[in-house]
């Protein structure tokens, strides 16, 4: 048998690799760990606010009495930490890594509770990264978790690819915001997750609106939205709509998320919570 070149083209269908099915690039999570649902928050492009997305599902369904975790996996943007608090390093069994578990008992893992500073970049190679990411699915200790959230990096490349293969998502959460050139970017992120069969949860739209705090009319700073049109093109729901909040900004940076009001993330968290349910 002539060896492969990974050339498609040139290779005939019993070529082992043509035959691999989506689920043989599955990694096994760390034998400790017990995980029953994974979802994945994504986004075609950066600074939509993926970050906040998942830090508040996780807080809501954590408020919900199920236990969540998130996995950053924004390697060289980590933001999570930040969000919550916390500072202090992961700690090790053995061989594995135990996540660090914020006040309510959300369980985080990141590459910033990792490096010796958090402040310290990380200026490594696309298949490095992907790497630390399979890493914190294989080796980190995800005891009891209900529901972990994969914040995952802008766009389609090799650490969105990796999660999508290689971690066993149950649904994802796209975000996106109000600018005509997200709708481009949200068709790429919506059809990549077809392309893997990875079931879409639906769309949450940040930064949609500005509500006077003297009128309480809302004003479209960025201008009409689109999203309900592309959600509609795709067979999508419109899981939330939020606003630019300065309440909501505030409790990010001063690494408080947990103590967020609001309920603009309550259909999101019903959708994902539906997950756990007997169908």
């Amino acid at each position: 048998m002539s060896e492969c070149t990974h050339n498609c083209e040139s290779c005939g269908e019993n070529c082992a690799e043509r035959q691999m099915k989506p689920e043989d690039f599955l990694e096994k999570p760390h034998e400790l760990s017990s995980v029953r649902k994974v979802v994945g928050v994504v986004s075609g492009k950066g600074g939509v606010g993926k970050s906040l997305v998942t830090s508040m599902l996780a807080v809501l369904l954590n408020r919900r009495g199920h236990h969540t975790g998130i996995m950053d996996a924004d390697v060289t943007g980590p933001s999570i930490p930040k969000a919550f608090g916390l500072h202090e390093k992961a700690s090790g069994m053995g061989e594995a890594i135990l996540p660090v578990r914020t006040k309510t008992g959300v369980d985080v893992i990141s590459i910033n509770l990792l490096l010796e500073n958090e402040s310290d970049p990380v200026v490594w190679r696309g298949p490095v990264i992907a790497g630390v990411v399979k890493q914190f699915w294989t080796d980190v200790i995800w005891n009891d978790v209900d529901f972990l959230f994969v914040d995952m990096p802008p766009g389609t490349g090799d650490v969105p690819l990796t999660v999508f293969q290689s971690i066993p998502l149950d649904g994802i959460v796209v975000v996106a915001s109000p600018q005509e050139l997200v709708e481009m970017v949200v068709e790429k992120a919506v059809k990549m997750a077809r392309l893997m069969n990875i079931p879409i949860l639906g769309i949450v739209e940040n930064m949609s609106y500005v509500e006077c705090p003297d009128c309480g009319r809302r004003i479209n700073i960025f201008g009409e939205s689109h999203v309900d049109e592309i959600a509609a093109r795709y067979g999508l729901p419109v899981l939330a709509k939020l606003p630019l909040d300065p309440a909501l900004a505030s409790v990010c940076d001063k690494g408080v998320v947990e103590l967020f009001e609001g309920d603009w993330m309550d259909s999101a968290a019903d959708a994902v919570e539906a997950l756990g349910k007997p169908s």
